[in-house]
């Protein structure tokens, strides 16, 4: 734990100054505007990187709830679903998948993020994108599986016609 110190107080200085404004040279690169004005923090190091929006802390409203569904006393007597909005989007998570409030509230946040970065890209969003480019393969591979069922379809015909009981070659 000691050998993350330093590593751990250094993220924190970075997040600090990017929240107040105050970024050196070497963190501006990992920083960017969207077409929409709003900052991007890049990651380094992720293979599936996804730009999404900053979350501001001052922009939500955030409640505690009693969840629904199964899991008896566990979820009807405890307020662990987290209900989450965005006050600039009107944009409300619900988020009851764990019986941790904190897990609830960081996927609250993770859902918001991909949900604001629907509203605020549209079409451009990378999760849209990624949607559409996934229901093209699914379409193509159905296509494909479709096209090899009337192959072998038209494959047993011709084996049928070709052997009538009727004409016996020798």
């Amino acid at each position: 734990m000691s050998r993350l110190l330093p590593f751990i107080s250094c993220v924190h200085n970075i997040s600090s100054r990017v929240i107040t404004g105050r970024v050196s040279p070497s963190v501006s690169l990992l920083l960017r505007s969207n077409p929409a004005g709003l900052p991007c923090v890049l990651a380094a190091g992720k293979k599936n990187l996804i730009d999404l929006p900053v979350l501001n802390e001052d922009e939500f409203e955030e409640q505690f709830v009693r969840g629904s569904g199964p899991g008896g006393q566990a979820t009807s007597k405890t307020s662990n679903c987290v209900v989450l909005k965005h006050i600039p989007s009107g944009t409300v998570v619900k988020c009851h998948q764990t019986r941790s409030v904190d897990t609830n509230r960081k996927r609250a946040r993770e859902i918001m993020r991909l949900r604001l970065d629907v509203v605020f890209k549209g079409d451009l969003s990378e999760v849209v994108v990624k949607k559409k480019e996934s229901e093209l393969r699914k379409k193509e591979k159905r296509k494909k599986a479709n096209e090899n069922l009337e192959r072998k379809r038209l494959f047993k015909e011709g084996l049928a016609a070709d052997s009538k009981p009727g004409e016996d070659t020798v």
